[in-house]
């Protein structure tokens, strides 16, 4: 009897340095699209009031928890009865990255740019609607985005048993959620633990120098994960083509494989932005 159960001990011991070699190669080769994961929330997760910054993040951690839940047992079954699924899946949400990051692009060249005061005054009107917005944005776009991490996780397992491609995708999943929306967290609140350490060293010596260069140094991070997570989406959709197109897969053969996929990306995005713009003239003359 005692055997018996150290036995099955030993089994999942087993089992668990399995997972943990396969879940370090899935996470090896899903680490680009972590890093353009961190940077499009980063940047998603940022532009509120202090008080809200956290309680937006933990909506969209939530949010990302729930779309892995999702996708894991989807993308699980659908490689085994209908891979082709997958693909189709994949291709329709490279488009929505695609014109994500076009229409940023969009939106700094050609419009305006509100006065400081026109964006107080949205915020104290309409902060509950635009807070729900973002989330919802950020939500959707790391849900196209935790569908690339689970197969790209789930192709480094295919000829694994089940069992092991189940753990070593949801394990994988997990760790994209705790560790992207970590960094985040301490991300947003660099300024706040700035001004605390200023404050704590009545503004004098290191600690308070240490606290002024976190304070100075988050616009100047915001800035740059903008236009990294920016290129980010149109790179990640640029990927997504090319690497599910055979005929875009082919295309160019001298050009870098980074240079097509931003420009494959960029006219993707292009032509959405196009056809939405049609759509919305059409339906407004109606």
């Amino acid at each position: 009897m005692a055997s018996g159960f150290f036995a099955i001990l030993d089994d999942i011991a087993a089992l668990m340095d399995d997972v943990a070699v396969t879940a370090k190669i899935a996470t090896r080769k899903t680490a680009g699209i972590l890093g353009d994961d961190l940077a499009v929330n980063a940047e998603k997760a940022t532009g509120f009031l202090s008080s809200r910054e956290l309680p937006v993040l933990w909506a969209i951690t939530k949010g990302s928890l729930i779309n892995k839940i999702i996708i894991v047992p989807i993308a699980l079954l659908l490689n085994a009865f209908f891979p082709v699924a997958i693909k189709v899946i994949l291709v329709l949400g490279g488009f929505y990255l695609a014109y994500e990051g076009v229409e940023k692009i969009i939106e700094y060249f050609f419009h305006r740019p509100k006065e400081g005061h026109q964006v107080v005054a949205e915020i104290k009107q309409d902060d509950k609607a635009a807070e729900k917005a973002k989330i919802k944005s950020a939500v959707t776009t790391d849900f196209i985005l935790s569908v690339e991490i689970v197969i790209i996780a789930l192709g480094t397992v295919l000829t694994e048993t089940l069992t092991l491609q189940i753990l070593t995708v949801s394990v994988v999943a997990l760790l994209a959620t705790i560790g992207v929306y970590g960094i985040v967290a301490i991300i947003v609140r660099m300024d706040d633990t700035g001004y605390k350490l200023i404050k704590h060293a009545n503004e004098k010596g290191f600690v308070a120098k240490l606290g002024l260069l976190l304070v100075k140094s988050l616009p100047v991070i915001i800035r740059i994960l903008a236009v990294v997570g920016t290129i980010a989406l149109i790179l990640v959709s640029g990927g997504i083509f090319v690497h599910n197109i055979d005929y875009l897969h082919h295309l160019f053969p001298g050009l870098p494989s980074i240079v097509k996929e931003l420009l494959i990306g960029l006219v993707a995005g292009l032509l959405v932005v196009g056809l939405i713009t049609v759509f919305k003239k059409l339906f407004s003359k109606k």
